[in-house]
């Protein structure tokens, strides 16, 4: 599948905070090890946050990744510019402008691990 073009100009009609709305996507559909990196106080970076999640299998991964966009187009008329990393099923990333998603199979996570990356950020855990 690869990159995914969608984007939509509705962001300014969601008055919520997207960032939350993803988490709670996530956590009904059973999301593991949710976290929330706040990088808005961090020079030199593109995005706001990065919300990161494990899920349990490939099938859980996609299941997490297709609620989230299913969530977001609903309650904020939001999709993601563009979706990379469905075809591996290892590590799916959403790219919402400000808000990029990151859900990972655990061993893929465990290697990256973002959160150590972002250690000076703030980071909220679920």
């Amino acid at each position: 599948m690869g990159k995914i073009k969608v984007a939509t100009k509705k962001k300014d009609l969601f008055k919520g905070d997207l960032s939350e709305l993803i988490v709670q996507a996530l956590m009904e559909k059973k999301g593991e090890d949710i976290a929330v990196i706040d990088l808005k106080k961090i020079n030199h970076v593109y995005f706001d946050k990065f919300v990161i999640c494990s899920g349990t299998s490939r099938t859980h991964i996609e299941t997490l990744c297709d609620y989230v966009q299913e969530v977001t187009k609903r309650e904020a008329g939001i999709l993601p510019t563009f979706v990379e990393g469905v075809a591996n099923g290892e590590w799916i990333l959403l790219d919402y402008f400000d808000i990029i998603v990151h859900i990972f199979q655990p061993e893929f996570r465990e290697f990256y691990q973002l959160e150590s990356l972002w250690s000076d950020a703030d980071i909220q855990h679920f």
